[in-house]
């Protein structure tokens, strides 16, 4: 399970080890003991930082509406196959 945070100041990545100030972004994910993620809640939670997510494949940037965003969402999350219904 995937969980995009900001970080209070008091964070540290725990694969690289660097400090993730205030107010930056990071993923905590739920990994089995093979360092592969959960999709149910369980397991090992692990912090990274944005570089280390992007190694990892946790993070990525997609353009939304012409602008480039980061996201920790997996693919299948973030893929829009419908328009959004209008407000009303």
């Amino acid at each position: 399970m995937r969980r995009g945070c900001l970080s209070v100041g008091t964070v540290d990545c725990d694969v690289c080890k660097s400090h993730i100030p205030y107010p930056e972004r990071y993923v905590m994910v739920d990994e089995d003991d093979k360092g592969e993620e959960v999709l149910e809640k369980g397991g090992k939670s692990v912090r990274y930082c944005v570089e280390c997510a992007k190694k990892k494949g946790y993070a990525r940037y997609k353009e939304i509406k012409g602008e480039m965003v980061l996201t920790f969402l997996r693919e299948s999350e973030c893929s829009i196959t419908e328009p959004l219904p209008d407000k009303p």
